[in-house]
């Protein structure tokens, strides 16, 4: 950046900020482009979708419209039982931002405030917190899931709560870790003389330290939750009411049409693995930005 660019101050705005992870990197700015796109579709879903994902269409002469390939009036095609894959997979947009954003949002606000106790302040409460966090990390994620949503209601909000319960830990060791260097800082010595509790050094001055490689965990546990919700949804255990990427291929290989339906599981296929992709190399950007040594590798 330029001094022109600069604000009065000599300090980068906060739009600036956000754009250095991508500066120089065409993947990273096309795969930003991606998501914005993706973004664009989830938030105008019921709007750019032309049918009910769940409606079954009938042509002319009153008869269902059975796998229909790619065509004027359905763009990508139709199910075996007439329903539009275009809406869809409009929908399903929705579905997976929703399911992964919020499941990032709940496993990094999780796993910050574990790791930032832990670390802090250590002895037993840093034992309790850490064997927990094993016991959590030794736990299977998808067989832990198809038992616990079988036992459960099979709702898009209780996978999401599954995932943020199995997730948290990674961002709580990383948290940790950071902490436990951070507390011997002249600084935390300097506001703890100055009268400061332990909780306002703990979110006042530790907590934005470590906020660069949190946020970086989640952009990652975004791609992580979208993974995860579609393939909890292809074995056939998620919610039976939401349309998803997942449950459109479950409804594929249930069928018993996925070698000839080809334009009924390539869509949502390749929707997941383009933005879990994009997801990754942004993360991924931002994470050189947060530990500069990963640019030498």
């Amino acid at each position: 950046m330029t001094e022109a660019a600069l604000p009065e101050g000599g300090h980068p705005s906060v739009l600036a900020r956000l754009w250095r992870p991508f500066k120089g990197k065409p993947i990273a700015i096309a795969s930003l482009a991606i998501l914005v796109l993706f973004v664009v579709v989830g938030l105008l879903a019921p709007w750019l979708a032309p049918f009910e994902p769940m409606q079954k269409n009938f042509g002319a002469d009153g008869k269902l419209v059975r796998l229909a390939t790619p065509n004027a009036e359905f763009i990508m095609g139709t199910t075996l039982y007439g329903r539009d894959v275009f809406s869809q997979i409009i929908i399903g947009t929705r579905t997976a931002l929703v399911v992964g954003v919020v499941t990032a949002i709940a496993m990094t606000v999780l796993g910050l405030n574990i790791g930032l106790i832990a670390g802090y302040f250590g002895g037993w409460v840093d034992s309790i917190l850490m064997r927990s966090t094993d016991v959590v990390f030794g736990v299977p994620v998808l067989p832990f899931a198809i038992v616990a949503l079988s036992l459960s209601e099979r709702s898009t909000w209780a996978i999401i709560l599954l995932m943020a319960f199995l997730f948290w830990p990674i961002t709580a060791r990383v948290v940790r870790a950071q902490v436990l260097s951070l507390r011997e800082r002249p600084f935390v010595d300097a506001a703890r003389i100055s009268g400061a509790g332990h909780f306002r050094i703990l979110y006042r001055h530790i907590a934005p330290n470590v906020m660069p490689q949190t946020f970086v965990h989640g952009v990652f546990g975004v791609a992580w939750a979208i993974t995860t919700e579609a393939s909890i949804n292809f074995l056939g255990f998620g919610d039976p009411f939401a349309v998803s990427w997942g449950t459109i291929i479950y409804d594929v290989f249930t069928s018993m049409v996925s070698f000839t339906a080809w334009w009924w599981f390539v869509p949502p296929g390749l929707c997941i693995i383009v933005v879990v992709t994009a997801f990754y190399f942004i993360g991924q950007a931002f994470e050189e930005v947060a530990n500069p040594r990963l640019k030498d590798r």
